[in-house]
């Protein structure tokens, strides 16, 4: 199953968002077996001046290993900070930006991109 197509739902809700503080974005990612890492390493290369144009930050890339519950698999997960959605949004419109961006949908089998909120835990229990 792919699912590395953009949840329209979803992204208009972004688009709709009146939230302007940092937003986390969630990568769980699995690679195509014939070259999929490969051209996912050349995304990230030429992403990275976007991401930093507008602010954002690579926090986090790792490799998951032991899976303790549940039963999809994921290549690589990582974590990238933007200042606000608007920014992520700038970026991702990017005409430039989309030039690239076939990269990524090159690399890909599956993938999960998640927009977060950072809360603390009174937020939580506040809920």
């Amino acid at each position: 199953m792919n699912t590395i197509e953009i949840n329209k739902d979803q992204f208009r809700e972004m688009i709709k968002n009146p939230n302007d503080k940092p937003v986390v974005m969630l990568n769980l990612l699995k690679f195509k077996k014939e070259d999929g890492k490969k051209s996912y390493v050349r995304y990230i290369k030429e992403a990275g001046r976007f991401i930093e144009e507008v602010g954002g930050k690579l926090l986090q890339l790792s490799k998951p290993k032991e899976l303790l519950t549940g039963t999809e698999t994921w290549d690589l997960l990582m974590l990238v900070k933007y200042p606000s959605r608007k920014a992520f949004l700038q970026m991702v419109n990017n005409p430039e930006y989309m030039k690239i961006h076939s990269f990524r949908e090159e690399a890909l089998e599956n993938a999960v991109l998640y927009a977060t909120d950072e809360i603390t835990l009174h937020d939580l229990v506040q809920e």
